[in-house]
């Protein structure tokens, strides 16, 4: 059948009309070569005006959108639109990919960038973010990406004269970008007075940071760093939407259609008015510009490309011009000229010559054009409008014929009959009128019979009838003119069609999937004569069939381009050209025809590269034409690798599970067993779906894998290592071109590939992260420094790894089909192919993606399934191996030539120097010369062939071979059958290892008395295996069906069997012959025991829930053990004989009497004193620590206790072998855990005498032997892992800091909530109660007094204009460790406090500040590299925490917290971390992060504590400090020594120094005289000295050591950093602050420079400005809350949280009075300025009143009637007669003083005046409360004593500036940064020269130096 191959002949892209001007800007360029540089469609066009020819770059799959020219000019970037849009660089020379950028933005790329050195591209996405993203392109790697701004951005630039800035615009905003390390940090350009907050649409970088930038409204603003200096403006009359720098100045173009030409310092050089032109037209706009010397280019809206030459600016040229806006849908071809015209709903016709490729009419209609048609004799041009009318035209001069207008909805089709009388128009509302051409087009009749609008129509030859196609699908015949339906099919039978365009017939059948929406191939044209077929459908495909189709699902060749619909498609009238029209896209693709002939000589058509997916295998049906697969490929493909639980999941599992669980983990649990097993040996290979994993190593071992293990295989000594790194199936395995690493990938959720060392077996790098459920092929580059791997994911993508690095070089989808191997160009590290199933592919590496290209077949072979790949002698040449037993031979990408090689399929391939080597499926290795022209020799794998003295047996003759390898004058040969043989280049094979073929093995039975032990599988073998040091295999049997169970009997002589039909057989045990054999059940045999003793009886359990007991002696049937309700999974034998136990698939456990069958109920008391023959229940009080937390998920499959009844093995679904200690009684017992399995662990046995446990797993078909190592014998070895699912609570200790540290959540600031309980509603959401008298402007009445009493009267009034962070008070011990360290040899210390690193100098006590981060700091390290001097890393939190600099590698550490990490000081890829319960080694391999727990058991009576500290020592010494003041000396990870009670309380904090080695260590402790919390040690902590630290605190409590020349640094817990003398242990304090916040209260001193705080750690205290440090504090024993200074300073009064106030004379500091009137805390209190009144307000809703003059008894004379709710801030006005208090529901009231009456008169407040304004509510400040406040509030604000300028300070740690008054809603304002979340209280210092504000979690004081402005302004 000819329609089930794809048409020979081809389509080759042409020319492409049009150019994408909407939407986009800046897309038009010149080359270096002076080609011009545009897009279209999904298109990237290189146009040469000189040749006036066009290259095409077809490496996108959807529309472009962006578009920039690298510096150099040759490279040209791309960005398109999709869900996975990505970014192409290309040359414009070759139009080829140079590099794919991709996998990070989403939706479309908006805006693209080159620097000035051409090095680093920046793109903007068009997601919600509009992420901005910096790429090293080259390398396709993304250096730094950060959330653009919330609105569209429309440009972007580097600063081409400042390294690593840029500048990006877009809705409302402007912002400029500093890159540093890999953080983008923005800062918003400050628009200011100079010029309105507007849409910024294009920008252009000039020198000394000056930016000019293109407005919405026509204005070009200049920008000076990040503040806008002067606008220019009516640049333009309208929009300027593109501007573009070059080096003699600037081109802008805008909406009102004018090109102006700018000199470099922005002068206007002269206009260029587009629409004044002979091309001009009215509402042109322009949308790009390009200036390069006298030369400038032009795109405009409506598609056209205009180049203007300066000196002749009136006669611009258009050079290129297509269908503007709106969709484009009709399409004629003149019917003997080349022509095509075209109509669209831009309302224009134009008619395009298709031999010039240019434009040589166009016409203007009234309405939209739906369809055209031209009449035979090329004279006349139907249009169907929209609107339901029609127009014909002269084609010569287009001048109307007639206008009909018979039907109201859109006209789709027309067409005239090919004898030229009629035209037959096809309506939306699904008639057809047919009109007579020579009658004026009169009507003559009309068809209707459809019941959907009419889409397609055809004429028959002899005019006689007409097939139409309508919406629902339906083919509907007519007859002509009159219109009357055909019915009859006989009469349509013999019909010939004129043309053929109708979407479905029978003739076209083979256009549609198989599976298909009718509607979405929107046009087709069929060329008779050629025989092919054209279509275009709405996925932007063109696509060619053989013509006639008939079935559905034909094979075609398609062609991309159009981005979306491609809405008709038409032969030109000699079939030379196909043209097609996008609908979306506006353009006309005109394609030239290669037919079959042709093609012949043109083998330069190469396949087309494309990186996108597009289905074009050729067609859906794809295996029609080729030979059925074989059988083995079939079952391969069929295989799936998905897991029900991933062993990622177990964490979050076991956490899930664990929270059910709570309660049920009371019983104190056995330790973990104290015997360990070590794997031993492993028989079996995977052979039945890899191919190609098995290699020698340098020394000749053998390296292959099976289930979860590498397996490094010695043949002189017999023996085998492990690596076990993995956790689940190797499907893969590469060995590297030096042959000491190895790589394996495997299955997984998210699979990792490890690279390891065959000598060491110690993983190199483990990578993961870009595949999906599981790794198949790798390959290693001929360098050795790059990998390759392909998942099996649906797209089976293909990655490219720096494996060293662990990074991801480049990602590409690889096919939809299996692809079973990849391999890398030994020559060009960049290339390597791929083959699979229909598959074989060239890539090549494009920056951060591959270029494939298919193998192009041609006439000599067929699409085949490629089994095995290799390069050839050269880069271009390779060879495949196919499933038909054929090797294909490739240059390039073509087929040169096939040799027929085996029978069946090629599996394995291998290079040599001098030839080739393969093995297939019929079990023949053939050695081949270097060019395949002769076969040199052939190897069978035979048993005849087997050497003498080889062991083990070969199950068949030619297995089918699945793997090659050659080495050491061998051939290594891996077979299907899990064999791998050896064979000597003479000829004989000794088999190495075997183990069970596919399918699962169940069956596991060891020998009563000697090593050996008998497997049975559903490969229908039975096995006996030697599990002595021979290793081998001693026996073999086929079975008729496959078995599930065995066992021997007491004396050894018999095996009994079970199958998987029911029946079971008894074998002798030494020559596996018959003895007897039954068949009673249908049902699969699942367990089968003799009972114990003499081996009377034989129980045989079965899936069918019953147990026959048989007479061994007398083959009888004696019993059937009734009752389960399940299948039965296990049984087994009581010592005597006499009671069966019994586990059924519902987990019931059931004991039955035997040899009758009688059911026993048997209390589980009483089960565990019975004594078993032997025990493989898995259920019962025994065993009830055997089920893991995730039971429901995972089974335990089975167990085997030892003879000693000692130790529990276990195997389960997960494939862990554990270990518990019997009985396991309580939930969740303690275990060792070994994986080594994959998946299920079906069976597990312990051999006679303990000294090994067998273990079976289930699909991975490995038998596995453990030798056991009892609780004495120890070597020096990693043992899996000691533990249990849940955490037992009786280690740890107990210590309240600590404990305090680990419960703290820290707040983020950008989801901080308000610190105070507030309520109602929110200042700026209240309605404002208009007031009573709304006074005129103009008025007579007095003046408005001032809102402030003023104390600068003389002075002009200043605001201030900026505030400068110049000192903080506090430091962050409370939470935080490690975080005080010397810099510059002990002159200046570094800490942090809230979001702030400090440098502070110790002789001048002056601060320098970063102020980098937006969050709260929580760590801080510096580099001790000599290099890197002085280099320091924070760590703040946040909803990512953003260290500055790349990530390399993450890694969930452990599930509670944390508190230390650190690397070794001797290592780059070792560190520690410490912290609740627990110590962990890391090893960083890659990208990849693997840990070690620390082992105890070493030490007897050792137990895991709470770790805090970490130290190191040298050769591999680690030290940790613990909760309970031990210090833990490890070696590796295993606990060597304890330095008991180094401290008598938690040891908090190490230090080691790197000169001498000393160590410091602090911890928490009562000053003594002996002892002291920080002690210095010798290297081995063997001898300490201690230093007291003079703080006259009861305990002192280090957080933070550091040692410099003689002296230490100490942190404390009470925010203090003090320095210590090493010689005279002499204190020194360097920092101060409160130690517990918040800080509420805040008071300034009304004359000097100091400052009082209050805070909730019971003290007051005293700071001076001027000397940077704290004068005096005062302990007050109660908690802080408020505090003042009266009017003259001479007193102060503080507020108490227990309801008390204090008075206290400052000179003395002695107490003049204290009160307690209230339970509650008081929140403010003041003097009034008068000095008479003491106002008090608390959180009882009350302001109390006391009056001064009557003397310190202070007794209440008033108070203030009614508050709302708590008190939050008091002023008195300046008269001390009022008061105002602001409340906790966003309330304000005024009070009469001392009378306390509310005050509600509007007018009268109106003209109070005030002494002070804290208040953050009222009018006058309402435009301090943000947007954003729906869960912050804003806490506290102080207007300045000049009474212009207001300060805030909010929930999220922002200090901002306002005016005073800003009356208006969200004012503008100036915002600090320097607290962590919640700044509680702030204020002016007197003369306004400082603010200082409060911080609530930092507790720490912020002092601000306020600077004025310096010009006066007159406020208005």
């Amino acid at each position: 059948m000819a329609a089930r191959s794809a048409p020979n002949c081809h389509l080759r892209l042409e020319w492409v009309y049009g150019y994408r001007g909407h939407q986009c800007r800046n897309n038009l360029y010149y080359t270096a070569a002076k080609e011009i540089v545009y897009f279209v469609a999904g298109i990237g066009v290189v146009y040469s005006p000189r040749e006036h020819r066009q290259k095409f770059y077809r490496g996108h799959s959807d529309d472009i959108i962006s578009l920039a020219l690298h510096p150099e000019r040759v490279l040209v970037a791309t960005g398109q639109v999709g869900k996975e849009p990505y970014i192409c660089i290309w040359d414009s020379y070759t139009v080829q990919t140079i590099s794919v950028l991709k996998d990070v933005h989403t939706h479309g790329i908006a805006c693209l960038a080159f620097d000035i050195e051409g090095q680093r591209l920046v793109s903007v996405g068009l997601d919600s973010k509009n992420a901005v993203c910096v790429w090293d392109w080259k390398r396709g790697k993304m250096l730094s990406m950060a959330p653009g701004h919330t609105d569209r951005i429309f440009d972007i630039s580097w600063d081409l004269f400042q390294p690593n800035k840029l500048v990006s615009c877009g809705v409302k905003h402007i912002k400029f970008w500093s890159l540093c390390g890999n953080a983008l940090t923005p800062k918003r350009g400050v628009f200011g007075k100079t010029g309105d907050l507007q849409t910024i649409l294009c920008l252009a970088c000039a020198r000394d940071e000056v930016t000019y930038s293109g407005a919405l409204n026509g204005d070009i603003y200049v920008w000076k760093g990040i503040n806008l200096i002067r606008t220019i403006q009516g640049a333009h009359t309208a929009g300027i939407f593109s501007m573009n720098a070059c080096e003699e100045g600037f081109a802008t173009g805008g909406r009102d259609g004018c090109i102006r030409l700018w000199d470099l310092t922005f002068k206007p050089i002269t206009v260029i008015d587009l629409r004044e032109t002979d091309q001009g037209y009215k509402g042109l706009s322009v949308r790009s510009v390009c200036w390069r010397s006298d030369h400038i280019l032009v795109g405009t809206q409506d598609s056209e490309i205009f180049e203007i030459v300066v000196h002749e600016r009136n006669k611009p040229f258009l050079i290129m011009q297509g269908h503007c806006e709106g969709e484009l849908w009709a399409l004629a071809i003149h019917p003997t000229k080349p022509l095509a015209v075209t109509g669209s709903d831009d309302r224009s016709v134009r008619i395009w010559s298709l031999v010039d490729h240019a434009l040589i009419a166009r016409c203007n209609m009234e309405e939209p054009i739906r369809c055209a048609a031209v009449n035979v004799d090329g004279i006349h041009l139907a249009l169907g409008m929209k609107d339901g009318s029609f127009t014909v035209l002269r084609v010569r001069d287009m001048t109307e014929v007639v206008h009909i207008k018979d039907r109201k909805e859109a006209i789709h089709e027309l067409k005239y009959s090919p004898d030229g009388t009629y035209l037959a128009v096809g309506c939306n509302d699904s008639s057809v009128d047919i009109y007579g051409v020579a009658q004026r087009y009169k009507k003559f009749g009309e068809c209707v019979g459809s019941l959907s609008f009419i889409t397609h129509m055809d004429w028959s030859s002899d005019s006689r009838y007409l097939q139409t196609n309508d919406g629902n699908g339906k083919r509907l015949f007519y007859r002509m003119p009159g219109g009357k339906e055909v019915t009859n099919k006989e009469e349509i039978k013999g019909v010939h069609w004129a043309s053929w365009t109708c979407v479905s017939g029978l003739e076209v059948n083979g256009i549609w999937p198989k599976y298909s929406d009718i509607n979405d191939i929107n046009s087709v044209d069929g060329n008779y004569i050629g025989q092919v077929l054209v279509t275009a459908d709405d996925y932007g495909i063109v696509k060619l069939f053989r013509y006639p189709c008939l079935r559905k699902g034909a094979k075609f060749k398609k062609y991309i381009g159009h981005s979306a619909h491609v809405t008709n498609v038409r032969w030109s009238h000699d079939y030379q050209w196909v043209i097609s029209i996008g609908g979306a896209d506006h353009s006309v693709f005109q394609w030239k025809f290669i037919p079959e002939r042709k093609l012949k000589d043109a083998l330069h058509i190469a396949p087309q590269e494309i990186l996108a997916d597009s289905n074009s295998d050729e067609s859906d049906s794809d295996l029609s034409d080729v030979p059925e697969l074989d059988s083995e490929i079939e079952q391969e493909t069929q295989l799936t690798y998905h897991r029900q639980v991933y062993k990622e999941d177990l964490p979050q599992l076991k956490e899930q599970y664990k929270e059910k669980q709570k309660s049920s983990t009371s019983k104190r649990r056995e330790r973990a067993p104290g015997n360990s097993i070590r794997l031993h040996f492993v028989h079996g290979y995977r052979g039945y779906d890899c191919r190609s994993n098995l290699f020698y190593t340098q020394i000749g071992e053998i390296v292959y894998h099976v289930a979860a293990v590498g397996v490094i295989y010695s043949r002189q000594q017999n023996t085998q290592r492990f690596y076990l790194g993995h956790d689940d199936d190797i499907l893969c395995l590469a060995m590297h071109p030096l042959k000491d690493y190895v790589a394996t990938g495997q299955v997984g959720r998210d699979p990792s590939i490890h690279i390891w060392d065959t000598e060491t077996i110690k993983p190199l790098s483990i990578l993961k992260g870009c595949h999906q459920y599981g790794v198949c092929a790798v390959d290693f580059s001929a360098d050795g420094k790059r990998l390759a791997s392909v998942g099996i994911d649906d797209s089976h993508t293909i990655v490219l790894w720096d494996w060293k690095k662990g990074e991801k070089l480049s990602i590409a989808r690889g096919s939809k089909d299996k692809i079973f191997v990849v391999k890398m160009n030994p020559y060009m590290p960049d290339k390597l192919i791929t083959a699979g199933i229909k598959h074989m592919k060239f890539w090549r590496r494009a920056g951060g993606g591959l270029i494939g290209r298919k193998g192009y077949i041609g006439t000599l072979g067929k699409n085949d399934t490629m089994m095995c790949a290799v390069y050839g002698w050269t880069e271009e040449m390779a060879f495949s191996g196919t499933s038909t037993g054929d090797v294909c031979i490739w240059r390039d990408v073509f087929l040169v030539k096939t040799v027929k090689a085996h029978d069946g399929p090629v599996f394995s391939m291998h290079a040599l120097e001098k030839g080739f080597v393969t093995g297939g499926k019929d079990g023949i290795v053939a050695l081949w010369d270097d060019s395949f022209e002769r076969c040199l020799k052939t190897y069978a794998i035979k048993r005849a062939a087997l050497a003498p003295g080889s062991k083990g047996l070969l199950l068949e003759d030619n297995p089918s071979i699945r793997a090659i390898s050659l080495g050491h004058g061998h051939i290594l040969v891996g077979t299907k059958n899990g064999e791998i043989l050896e064979v000597d280049k003479s000829g004989p094979v000794t088999l190495l290892v075997q183990g069970h073929m596919e399918g699962e093995v169940w069956g596991l039975a060891t020998h009563p008395y000697l090593p050996i032990c008998a497997t049975v599988s559903d490969d229908k073998t039975l096995r006996i295996w030697d599990l002595s040091p021979s290793h081998c295999m001693l026996a073999v049997r086929k079975l008729k069906k496959g078995g599930r169970c065995c066992c021997f009997s007491p004396d050894g002589k018999t095996l009994a069997v079970g199958l998987s039909d029911g029946s079971f057989l008894m074998a002798n045990a030494d020559t596996l012959e018959d003895l007897v054999s039954f068949h009673h059940r249908k049902d699969i045999i699942s367990d089968i025991r003799f009972s114990p003793g003499s081996g009377k009886y034989l129980a045989v359990a079965s899936h069918d829930s019953f147990i026959d007991i048989y007479n061994v002696m007398s083959s009888k049937r004696v019993g059937i053990c009734k009752g389960a309700t399940s299948y039965i999974t296990h049984i087994d034998w009581d010592i005597r004989g006499k009671l069966l136990q019994v586990n059924t698939g519902a987990k019931e456990q059931l004991f039955f009497e035997a040899p009758r069958g009688k059911r026993q109920a048997i209390p589980s008391v009483e089960v565990e004193k019975i004594d078993w023959a032997s025990w493989t229940s898995v259920l019962g009080l025994c065993c009830e620590g055997i089920w893991p937390v995730t039971g429901e998920v995972a089974d335990v499959t089975a167990s085997c206790l030892t003879s000693s009844k000692m130790i529990l093995a276990t195997g389960d679904d997960l494939g862990f072998v554990k270990l518990f200690r019997y009985p396991a009684k309580g939930k969740f017992g303690k275990f060792k855990k070994y994986v080594a399995h994959s998946t299920h662990v079906t069976n597990v046995r312990w051999t006679y005498d303990d000294s090994m446990l067998v273990t079976l797993g289930g699909s991975d078909m490995s038998l596995m032997v453990w030798t056991n190592e009892m609780e004495g014998y120890r070597e020096k070895r990693p043992c899996d892992s000691e533990e249990s699912d849940i955490d037992s609570e009786e280690d740890g200790g107990y210590d309240s800091d600590v404990t305090r540290e680990n419960e703290i959540t820290y707040t983020i600031r950008a989801l901080s909530t308000n610190i105070r309980p507030m309520f109602g509603i929110k200042p700026h959401l209240q309605q404002k109660e208009p007031s009573i008298d709304e006074r005129p402007s103009v008025s007579r009445a007095p003046p408005q007094p001032e809102k402030l009493q003023t104390n600068n009267v003389g002075k002009k009034k200043r605001p201030i204009e900026d505030l400068v962070l110049e000192l903080v008070f506090g430091y962050r011990g409370r939470d935080c460790r490690n975080n005080v360290h010397y810099l510059n040899d002990g002159d200046d210390i570094i800490y942090h406090t809230a979001s702030i690193g400090i440098l502070h100098n110790v002789a001048t006590g002056t601060q320098s500040f970063y102020q980098e981060h937006n969050d709260d700091i929580l760590c801080l390290t510096v580099n001790q590299h000599p290099k890197f001097i002085n280099i320091v890393a924070t760590g703040q939190v946040g909803d990512s925490a953003d260290m500055s600099g790349a990530k390399i590698a993450s890694k969930a550490g452990h599930n509670q917290r944390i508190f230390v990490a650190e690397f070794r000081p001797d290592s780059d890829s070792q560190f520690v971390s410490v912290g609740v319960k627990h110590v962990r080694f890391w090893t960083l391999a890659g990208r990849a992060l693997l840990s070690k727990k620390g082992l105890l058991s070493t030490l007897e009576g050792a137990r895991m504590q709470t770790m805090l500290a970490v130290a190191f020592g040298a050769n591999n010494l680690t030290f940790t400090g613990t909760i309970s003041g031990d210090v833990c000396v490890w070696k590796d990870h295993m606990l060597c020594r304890i330095v008991a009670r180094a401290h008598n309380g938690p040891v908090f904090a190490m230090y080691t120094t790197l000169r001498d080695g000393l160590i410091v260590t602090g911890g928490k402790e009562r000053p003594s005289k002996e002892g002291g919390a920080v002690k210095l040690w010798d290297q081995e902590l063997k001898r300490c000295r201690a230093f007291r630290l003079e703080t006259g605190q009861p305990t002192d409590c280090v957080r933070s050591v550091c040692r410099g020349k003689g002296k230490i640094l100490v942190g404390t817990r009470n925010a203090e950093i003090i320095e210590v003398g090493e010689k005279n242990a002499a204190c020194n304090i360097l920092v101060n602050g409160h130690v517990d916040g918040p800080i509420w209260g805040l008071a300034t001193h009304p004359s000097r420079d100091f400052f009082l705080s209050a805070a909730e750690d019971g003290t007051v205290r005293l700071w001076d400005i001027a000397d940077k440090k704290m004068l005096n504090k005062v302990n007050l024993g109660h908690a802080a809350r408020t505090v003042c200074y009266s009017p003259e300073g001479d007193m102060v009064a503080i507020g108490m949280k227990n309801g008390e106030f204090i008075i206290l004379l400052v000179t003395s500091l002695k107490i003049w009075g204290k009160k307690r009137d209230r339970r509650f805390a008081i929140h403010d209190i003041r003097f009034s300025p008068d000095s008479r009144f003491l106002a008090v307000g608390s959180s009882e809703n009350s302001v109390d009143f006391y009056d001064l003059s009557l003397g310190p008894t202070l007794n209440r004379i008033s108070y203030c009637k009614d508050i709302p709710s708590f008190v939050i801030q008091i002023d008195f006005s300046a008269d001390s007669r009022h008061l105002q208090v602001s409340t906790g529901c966003y309330k304000r009231h005024v009070y009469e003083v001392p009378s306390g009456r509310h005050l509600t008169d509007q007018a009268a407040i109106d003209r109070i005046t005030w002494a002070t304004w804290t208040s953050i509510l009222g009018d006058e400040v309402v435009g301090i409360w943000s947007r954003h406040a729906e869960k912050a509030d804003v806490n506290c604000a102080c207007v300045s004593h000049s009474g212009i300028s207001l300060v805030t300070g909010d929930d999220f740690g922002m200090v901002k500036l306002f005016d005073f008054p800003c009356p208006e809603k969200f004012a503008k304002h100036k915002r600090f940064v320097g607290h962590s979340p919640h700044v509680t209280n702030i204020r002016f210092t007197s003369g306004d020269r400082h603010v200082v504000s409060a911080g609530g979690d930092d507790c720490r004081l912020v002092t601000f130096s306020a600077q004025e402005e310096q010009t006066v302004c007159t406020s208005s």
